[in-house]
């Protein structure tokens, strides 16, 4: 069953066109997230779904009910926002409590809620302090606390982690992550850094210019983009791009590079193609008797140590490049390294379309 069903969703700013006629199926359970550039549409259609921006065309869903026209106090959904939103003269139990009062909910019921749920978190201890003697971390639980205490049908996360350092930001993951599994409730959020989509995510839903641009699971979009937006969008560092030309099963990539292929781009031979390959699947080359060495030395430009790995940027023809390589002796600007392509890795790009080449 679904829990959440937009379509044919548009929203107008004026003359922009942020939402571009999206379909979207979310079924119950899922933690779907929404991911893109900054100006992509994605926090919109999240606000749409909440009722917090009228749509200019198209339906939602929650719950197998229209809930197109509905306010966002009728439409069964909590949310929590990058600004966490607390009332600063209120306690945090106050803070968590606010929006079952509001319902006229019990209070006996309420002290349960308030806290069972602040126990969930970790803050059963800080009930009785204002939000100015919190950190930024609890101030960002006790937010979630005042939504998932509603026991909503969908929870709706907008950039949550935004304003926390890098430490909170792994930490409050891991938290979101352990409440899904622990709760079972079907969460939508929104982000922009592609990690967090990766490490929280079912479904990752990618957008670009107010449309999708693919969904799936992480690994779908990381092993099998259909576009060179999505190879490059997810991934740290950013997948390598350089033109190539086919000739039968081997590729071209420079004057000096050439590999043979055991699957080359179906159709292609002759044709210029874009080889896209993750700074992960360049790797140090390893002789063996049993297989051609097809290393290819290169000359090391910048080199960002990152503890056990080393990112070294290199030169291939006109070409930039970045592998991501176990750190050695070798990993210092001006040396030479040799490197081997993991080509049964790579990708082919049209550089027409921009759109993904299959194989044969």
């Amino acid at each position: 069953m679904s829990d959440l069903k937009v379509t044919g969703v548009h929203k107008h700013y004026g003359a922009v066109h942020a939402v571009r006629g999206v379909d979207l199926e979310v079924p119950s359970g899922e933690f779907t997230v929404l991911v893109g550039p900054s100006g992509c549409g994605k926090s919109t259609l999240l606000r749409c779904i909440a009722g917090l921006e009228e749509v200019d065309g198209g339906t939602i869903e929650i719950g197998n009910k229209d809930v197109t026209w509905n306010r966002p106090r009728d439409r069964d959904v909590a949310m929590v926002f990058q600004s966490y939103a607390l009332y600063p003269y209120m306690s945090v139990y106050e803070n968590i409590a606010f929006g079952l009062r509001a319902r006229k909910t019990a209070a006996a019921v309420i002290d349960k809620r308030v806290k069972e749920t602040a126990a969930m978190l970790g803050i059963g201890a800080l009930l009785q302090r204002r939000p100015r003697e919190l950190s930024g971390g609890q101030r960002q639980r006790v937010a979630i606390g005042r939504a998932i205490v509603r026991d909503a049908r969908l929870f709706l996360f907008d950039e949550p982690l935004s304003n926390l350092d890098a430490q909170l930001r792994d930490d409050m993951r891991i938290e979101i992550k352990r409440l899904h599994k622990e709760l079972k409730r079907t969460m939508i959020y929104v982000t922009h850094d592609q990690i967090e989509a990766m490490t929280l995510a079912d479904r990752i839903v990618l957008l670009r210019d107010g449309e999708i641009e693919q969904q799936g699971t992480p690994l779908d979009l990381f092993e099998r983009p259909t576009t060179r937006f999505v190879a490059e969008f997810l991934g740290s560092p950013r997948m390598n791009f350089v033109p190539a030309e086919v000739s039968g099963r081997s590729v071209r990539l420079s004057e000096v590079v050439s590999f043979d292929l055991s699957q080359a781009p179906a159709g292609r031979a002759g044709a210029a193609v874009l080889v896209g390959i993750r700074p992960q699947h360049i790797v140090r080359a390893r002789k063996s008797d049993s297989s051609p060495d097809r290393s290819v030395t290169i000359v090391a430009d910048l080199v960002q140590v990152t503890g056990t790995r080393a990112l070294v940027t290199f030169n291939l023809g006109p070409h930039t490049l970045i592998a991501d390589l176990e750190v050695g002796s070798d990993c210092v600007p001006g040396s030479r390294i040799a490197i081997d392509f993991d080509m049964s890795r790579a990708i082919f790009v049209d550089p027409g379309s921009g759109r993904t080449i299959s194989s044969r």
